[in-house]
């Protein structure tokens, strides 16, 4: 198979920001695409490392993404792997990569006795909701996911 994933490495911080950037545009959030190398750098690489990126390659050539990071559930008393982004290169979709990308995280999940994997997906993003099921993975529809940012970070923070 000509499909391979590795752990991204320092280098790669360009392709990852390039392959975030293709994600947000295909999200229609391209103006909420901020993060720059250094954000990478520190996030992914630097002393306190928050998140983890894998790089699938095609032929050798990089054609999507997965970046992740471990959250925590109460309830199981276990880590959980939470897919922040996972992309894959239009030209490059139906040839089973995201598919690939996701049982990666589900064995490194299984590996570091995670009790689960979980991500979030855009309600219009149909092809992806759909992709989503035919692996099992079930909606959430009862959970709603409130955020806090900008400004209103600031003022919570400031009490």
């Amino acid at each position: 198979m000509p499909l391979s994933i590795r752990p991204a490495v320092p280098n790669d911080i360009p392709l990852i920001l390039q392959l975030i950037r293709k994600l947000a545009e295909y999200e229609r959030l391209l103006t909420h695409a901020v993060a720059t190398a250094e954000d990478l750098q520190k996030a992914l690489f630097g002393e306190r490392q928050v998140a983890e990126t894998v790089i699938a390659e095609w032929d050798g050539k990089a054609v999507g993404f997965a970046l992740f990071f471990h959250n925590f559930s109460t309830f199981r008393g276990k880590p959980g792997i939470y897919l922040e982004d996972l992309f894959v290169e239009p030209s490059y979709r139906g040839k089973g990569i995201g598919q690939e990308l996701l049982r990666h995280l589900a064995k490194l999940a299984k590996e570091r006795d995670c009790a689960r994997l979980e991500w979030s997906v855009l309600d219009w993003n149909e092809p992806a909701i759909g992709f989503y099921r035919s692996l099992g993975a079930v909606p959430l529809s009862d959970w709603t996911i409130y955020r806090v940012t900008d400004e209103a970070l600031d003022a919570l923070a400031a009490g």
